[in-house]
């Protein structure tokens, strides 16, 4: 199957989870955890021109121009880290098969949110996604990874 089909398969799986829903009221479909995770690593390598390392990399899921990326998908208003990447990129999925780019530039900007904190039980630092996005802002273009097919 031709990767540019990617986009219309998640908006089809969201159209299955909305359908479900609607024969189902009360129940929730929601995709999560690792399939709303490997969305998110697919859409970036498809829409970035990223090469996808193997599945459950610690702390990167892909490269381009050398440079290790994490990436992190959510659908809803955090995400969790362990470690501060070379470089972060971050996606809030929409229900059409689309994404926001929340956060796209080095990880260390993002780690100095939890600097002096304590570490969490379970290991991992919550940061709100409209955290990252004012982080976002004083990101420069040249450290972000370009997106080299336009999203939507």
């Amino acid at each position: 199957m031709d990767k540019e089909h990617l986009p219309k398969l998640v908006g089809e799986l969201y159209r299955v989870v909305g359908a479900l829903e609607a024969m189902f009221p009360g129940r929730h479909f929601t995709p999560d955890g690792h399939l709303v995770g490997s969305l998110g690593e697919c859409l970036a390598a498809y829409h970035y021109g990223l090469d996808l390392l193997r599945a459950s990399s610690p702390g990167v899921d892909a490269v381009k121009d050398g440079r290790e990326i994490e990436i992190k998908a959510t659908q809803g208003t955090r995400v969790a880290l362990r470690s501060g990447p070379e470089h972060l990129l971050v996606l809030k999925l929409d229900r059409e098969g689309g994404f926001a780019e929340t956060y796209n530039g080095p990880g260390k900007f993002v780690w100095r949110e939890f600097e002096g904190k304590p570490r969490p039980s379970n290991g991992q630092y919550q940061i709100p996604v409209a955290r990252l996005i004012q982080l976002m802002q004083n990101v420069p273009p040249d450290l972000r990874v370009p997106m080299v097919i336009p999203n939507g």
